[in-house]
Order: C-alpha cells, then sequence, then structure tokens
C-alpha cells in the first residue's frame, strides 16, 4: 500500500481530495504514508484518529497533505467544524473514513476502497473519480 501511494501521488496535485474507505487495517494509513513520501513532505505519517486532522507542509515546495481521520466525526457540522475548505485548494486532502461525509467539499474528487484478501496480505484496491477533474483520467 505504501508503494501504491507513493506512485499515486505523481498525479495528485493542489486542490485535490481524496476520500479513503475500507475495513479497519485495509491499510489507509500505510497508502497515506506512501502518498506522504512521494509529494515530500515533513512527518510522521501516523493516524489522526484522535487529533482528527494533520497538516503536514512540504520539505520541496511542493503542496501540503491535510490528513484526516473522520472515524469520530459525528456528521456534516463536525465536519464543517473542521474549516478543510479553507486549505482545500492549496493542499492534497487526504479523508480517511470519509465515506457519506465529506463529499459536499469539492465536485471533483479521487474515492478509494481498499479490502483485504481473505487470510492474505493481497489488498484490492478500487479507485473511483469523481468530476470534471477525474474523466477521462486512468489513475
Amino acid at each position: 500500500m505504501r508503494a501504491y501511494g507513493a506512485r499515486l501521488s505523481a498525479r495528485l496535485r493542489p486542490g485535490d481530495l481524496v476520500v479513503l474507505s475500507g475495513p479497519l487495517g485495509a491499510g489507509k494509513t500505510t497508502l497515506v504514508q506512501g502518498i506522504a513520501e512521494g509529494l515530500k513532505v515533513r512527518g510522521p505519517i501516523t493516524s489522526p484518529t484522535f487529533v482528527i486532522a494533520r497538516v503536514h507542509p512540504s520539505l520541496c515546495q511542493g503542496p501540503p497533505l491535510v490528513h484526516v481521520d473522520a472515524y469520530r466525526l459525528g456528521g456534516d457540522l463536525e465536519v464543517d467544524d473542521l474549516d478543510l475548505d479553507a486549505s482545500l485548494e492549496e493542499s492534497v486532502t487526504v479523508v480517511e473514513w470519509g465515506e457519506g461525509l465529506v463529499e459536499g467539499l469539492s465536485e471533483d474528487r479521487l474515492e478509494i476502497h481498499i479490502d483485504r484478501e481473505t487470510g492474505d496480505d493481497a489488498r484490492v484496491v478500487t479507485l473511483r473519480g469523481v468530476g470534471a477533474r477525474w474523466s477521462g483520467d486512468s489513475v
């Protein structure tokens, strides 16, 4: 998942919203670690479950990474309180557990669902691009 995230980071640019879903332990945070590595942002990248969101500035004049864990959020009002739209245009924003909560932040988003194979370390990753930003783009 980390190597996949690093490859994916080459396709990401400021203003991108990435929404991650999948069961506990599927590899969402590991994917974000790879994205962070590829974007060359300051780490360490750990799950922001209790702090909800972390901003990781670029180490090389690239976009910062905003890493959000929406697992503990109770709804749209709590998402609004995070004020993610204030930094959305200049950052790459990745939201774990964001399905059904953050789609209103942007008309364009990349939805990634990660599943574990039964009894295996293999993962099944499903990508869905939404909006003009991702139309016709093979990620």
